[in-house]
């Protein structure tokens, strides 16, 4: 949607789910969350649909992933042990938490404006218009 936003225009959940290969139903939900947050804008009707916004493109990476519920990916050890933690880690737990850490970081530095800036377009756009 944000490659589209020189088009000025509504995308449809069809569209996007479409072009993304997800259940409509499934992105509507994400969609709507978005909208909720106010990172998205959304019109009902025959012409609507949703497009992005200045607070869109500024949303940093993490903020998505929390509206999304992708942050739990996290929390969880990489190993599948139920009862892993700081004070009964796993063999991998130590070392995991660096990286974990390290791509929060990342995903928390990085807007959709980043993904959309320089030599990172065409890699957007090699993923979304496949």
């Amino acid at each position: 949607m944000a490659l589209l936003k020189e088009e000025n225009r509504n995308v449809q959940i069809e569209e996007i789910a479409t072009k993304l290969s997800v259940p409509k139903h499934f992105l509507g939900k994400i969609m709507q969350q978005l909208a909720r947050a106010g990172f998205l804008n959304s019109v009902k009707g025959p012409n609507g649909g949703f497009s992005v916004n200045e607070k869109t493109l500024d949303l940093p990476l993490s903020k998505l992933m929390k509206i999304t519920n992708d942050l739990n990916q996290f929390g969880y050890c990489v190993l599948e042990l139920k009862n892993c933690n700081n004070t009964n880690p796993c063999p991998l737990h130590a070392e995991m938490e660096k990286i974990k850490s390290n791509m929060l970081q990342v995903f928390q530095n990085t807007t959709i404006k980043d993904l959309l800036s320089g030599n990172k377009n065409a890699i957007i756009k090699s993923i979304a218009l496949s």
